[in-house]
């Protein structure tokens, strides 16, 4: 009687389990119809460090930060409208008399500005930015900077439907991934 019990509660619990159905069982979820967003790979130089771009106070003109950009979206970049940058500068030399500089507009690239690598498929542009436009950017006067100081350039990539990506609201697999190289951050440090 005793093992009746136990088969006879075995048996309902196999026959709950087999009558319960999911409600997703039949819906197929399609990955190509999740929303996709995009992001700016550094193409060169690969990998860009904290230490990959200098400026020198003695040559502002003449030294930059230079790198090719590469706009990814899901559909080959055809959905890209822009790339904004912002620009600030760190004191990390308070003698001098400057202070730091929050974010300044430096300038936004349009996507007509890039042309199709054919063999990525993606839309690239050299992105140049020397030393003295970072300088007048920041509203400052060679003066006011030191070698150590930095200029720091951040990035959003928008598309043509108003989306927005930048680091602050994408993940580190992207901002910090070597595949992705897309850390929307540049440094420009200052040197003699």
């Amino acid at each position: 009687m005793k093992y009746l019990k136990i088969f006879s509660l075995l048996g309902l619990l196999g026959l709950g389990a087999i009558g319960c159905k999911s409600p997703l069982a039949n819906e197929r979820l399609n990955e190509l119809e999740f929303v996709q967003g995009g992001y700016m790979r550094i193409f060169s130089p690969f990998p860009v460090l904290a230490a990959t771009f200098s400026v020198s106070k003695a040559n502002l003109a003449g030294t930059k930060l230079e790198l090719v950009h590469e706009a990814v979206t899901d559909n080959g970049g055809a959905n890209f409208a822009s790339y904004e940058l912002v620009i600030r500068f760190v004191d990390n030399t308070p003698a001098n008399g400057s202070n730091p500089v929050a974010d300044r507009p430096l300038r936004t690239i349009a996507a007509s500005t890039f042309t199709k690598n054919a063999t990525t498929g993606y839309p690239q542009a050299t992105m140049t930015i020397t030393g003295q436009e970072a300088l007048a950017a920041s509203g400052l006067t060679a003066d006011k900077i030191s070698a150590g100081d930095r200029f720091e350039v951040r990035g959003t990539m928008v598309l043509t439907d108003g989306r927005r990506y930048n680091a602050s609201n994408t993940g580190a697999n992207i901002t910090g991934g070597a595949f992705y190289s897309s850390p929307f951050f540049y440094r420009m440090n200052v040197v003699q």
